[in-house]
């Protein structure tokens, strides 16, 4: 998986997966460019990667089409030319009060686990490479399959994430390759809170018998967007220690 002179944009990518994801990338000599949120994040993930000379960052929220269209360019210019391959992780976590004080919680999962993803393709369309195949990657989450107990909007905007994967891989065959993870419980900040009340109960339903590791994301997500995966499209691979499958 030789990613040499390959430009790669990646959403979130300041959180756990996200650093990892980058880091796997520069390893097989990519150009990557980091989109996240906040400034000081992104510098930790930079000092992280050991300020690679191939790594570019920006923060943005990319909370709109403009927002998208913003980031994109940048990449562009940023990297020298146009994206082979755009990888999302960008997203939020938090759970529903299922109450009408609680709709702009709602509002916020979809924009910002599900909207986004589609305005971000719409942004890489006209910036990808021509001259050969290119590929995106989207984060859904086994919330999609089992359904979280306190995050439905989460759970949804997931699910959703999974029909733009299949809908996507038909509209843009053969010249993009569109997949998705989907991620059990991983070490990340934002399973902090709920392996702190429910760590036990989780880990007695995972055949593997310990949580995922940023990193065992990352590869997955590196082979998706190689050669290596030329023949997959359309596709959410799930990640969870066989959690949903026991």
């Amino acid at each position: 998986m030789d990613f040499s002179n390959k430009r790669i944009v990646v959403t979130g990518g300041a959180g756990g997966i996200g650093v990892e994801t980058c880091d796997a990338f520069l390893q097989r000599g990519a150009h990557v460019f980091l989109i996240d949120i906040e400034a000081d994040r992104i510098a930790a993930a930079a000092s992280k990667l050991g300020h690679s000379p191939r790594l570019h960052t920006i923060s943005s929220l990319i909370d709109s089409p403009e927002a998208c269209a913003a980031a994109m360019h940048a990449a562009t210019q940023a990297l020298g030319g146009p994206i082979h391959a755009l990888v999302n992780l960008a997203g939020v976590f938090e759970p529903d009060a299922l109450d009408p004080s609680g709709r702009p919680a709602y509002d916020r999962q979809i924009a910002f686990n599900l909207t986004n993803a589609y305005d971000m393709t719409v942004a890489f369309l006209p910036n990808r490479a021509q001259d050969e195949p290119t590929a995106i990657v989207f984060t859904s989450s086994i919330a999609y399959r089992r359904g979280g107990i306190d995050h439905p909007a989460y759970s949804a905007a997931k699910g959703g994430i999974v029909g733009l994967t299949r809908s996507l891989s038909r509209k843009l065959a053969p010249a993009t390759r569109v997949n998705a993870v989907a991620p059990g419980v991983i070490l990340t900040r934002m399973t902090d809170q709920v392996i702190a009340r429910q760590g036990n109960e989780r880990l007695a339903q995972i055949p593997l018998q310990r949580f995922g590791k940023p990193s065992e994301i990352a590869t997955v997500i590196r082979f998706l967007c190689s050669e290596d995966a030329s023949y997959i499209t359309g596709q959410t691979i799930t990640i969870d220690g066989g959690m949903t499958n026991a």
